[in-house]
């Protein structure tokens, strides 16, 4: 695992209220680069697989609507006790799946997190 990696979940971990776990993945392959969790009854790596079918869903959606230059930058789902965020690359290839306590979240502070190593991921993997 790349000192970026561990880097990444190490500064969710701190500075992310809330956090329960984060993978990111490649879409292509669907290969999970790095996963942590804060529950051990949560696997990061699962969700990201199911949640890849999400990306992949939307993407379909985008080229049957005939949506030409959109792609994706994020998909939130909210659940009743946790937000899901889904977070895309600016080239498209990876995504950091993100699962956070929906009581103690501060959206502005993790998007913030996200978006600072969203743009550095491309180059690092």
């Amino acid at each position: 695992m790349s000192d970026f990696l561990k880097q990444f979940g190490e500064d969710l971990k701190k500075n992310v209220p809330g956090f329960i776990a984060v993978s990111v993945a490649e879409i292509k392959s669907g290969m999970s680069y790095y996963s942590e969790s804060a529950l051990a009854d949560f696997d990061p790596e699962l969700a990201s697989a199911f949640n890849l079918e999400v990306i992949k869903a939307k993407m379909n959606a985008i080229k049957a609507l005939n949506l030409i230059g959109q792609e994706i930058d994020n998909v939130m789902i909210t659940l009743t006790s946790q937000i899901h965020i889904i977070d895309v690359s600016e080239n498209g290839e990876y995504f950091i799946y993100l699962a956070v306590d929906a009581t103690k979240a501060n959206l502005g502070m993790t998007k913030s997190i996200l978006n600072k190593y969203k743009k550095e991921i491309v180059g690092k993997l």
